[in-house]
């Protein structure tokens, strides 16, 4: 019987634990809008060497963090890579810089996330160009379908993205945004919650008709960041990683916001 008694109350012990450091972490989250900790990893997954050296060379973002932050980026890139299935379109060819480039949007999104995969999608589909969609009947350049949990991009026009820094367009920011936030919604974990009651903040801020007309008038977000909520947090986004000096001083009441949201700092 000791056995069978030592298993249970070892269980209710480790439970009255685990109740403790949620509540610990509630408290903290309400008063710092951040979880306590954010990369913890028990073995550090590391890229195959041509895969790594296409990250040092090539990956701004990589290149600004510190040596303990490349170890975490390069094992959540890894992790990325092996998780979710690529599916090549119309004969295009995805090679390993191309997964690289398709991961390190989504990990440079999510790097202030304690929980940074998502089950909202499982696959990435990847066109050569813009491609045709039977359910809308236009042509894409990029989607994010929740029904068929795919991400699907044109190549040429994410990595027109990635190449042009400063026009606050890129299309993988803009895709995983919208499946961040789909995820944000069902989800329960700490990160998740956070990013969803900013998203919720963000969507109040664009209630406000005087807020709406200042966004017109300033000309500084494309108009089809005002088709509707979803697509206005996109868009943001995208503003935040590419120009965030200019969101800063344009919009610093929406610039504060990405940062709680993405518990993420671009200095």
């Amino acid at each position: 019987m000791k056995p069978f008694f030592l298993i249970k109350y070892t269980a209710f012990f480790l439970g009255f634990i685990a109740v403790g450091v949620n509540v610990i972490e509630s408290i903290y989250v309400y008063i710092f809008n951040k979880p306590i900790f954010v990369h913890f990893y028990l073995v550090k997954k590391k890229l195959p060497k041509k895969k790594k050296e296409f990250l040092v060379e090539n990956i701004a973002f990589y290149q600004r963090l510190n040596e303990k932050q490349k170890v975490y980026f390069e094992h959540r890139l890894t992790k990325f890579i092996r998780t979710y299935d690529f599916i090549e379109r119309d004969d295009f060819e995805l090679t390993p810089e191309a997964k690289v480039l398709i991961a390190t949007s989504y990990v440079k999104l999510t790097f202030g996330m304690r929980r940074y995969l998502t089950a909202t999608f499982d696959k990435i589909i990847v066109y050569p160009t813009s491609f045709y969609s039977t359910i809308t009947k236009q042509y894409h350049k990029g989607e994010f379908n929740p029904r068929l949990k795919s991400i699907v991009f044109s190549w040429e026009d994410f990595l027109l993205g990635d190449i042009v820094l400063n026009d606050n367009i890129n299309l993988g920011i803009h895709e995983f945004s919208h499946a961040l936030t789909f995820h944000g919604r069902k989800s329960k974990d700490v990160s998740s919650r956070i990013y969803y009651r900013l998203f919720g903040e963000i969507t109040s801020f664009m209630n406000d008709k005087a807020n709406i007309e200042r966004i017109k008038t300033s000309g500084y977000f494309r108009p089809y960041a005002l088709t509707n909520k979803l697509e206005f947090v996109a868009v943001i986004m995208e503003h935040f990683f590419e120009t965030p000096e200019d969101l800063q001083q344009q919009f610093p009441q929406l610039y504060n916001k990405i940062q709680l949201m993405l518990n993420y700092s671009i200095e």
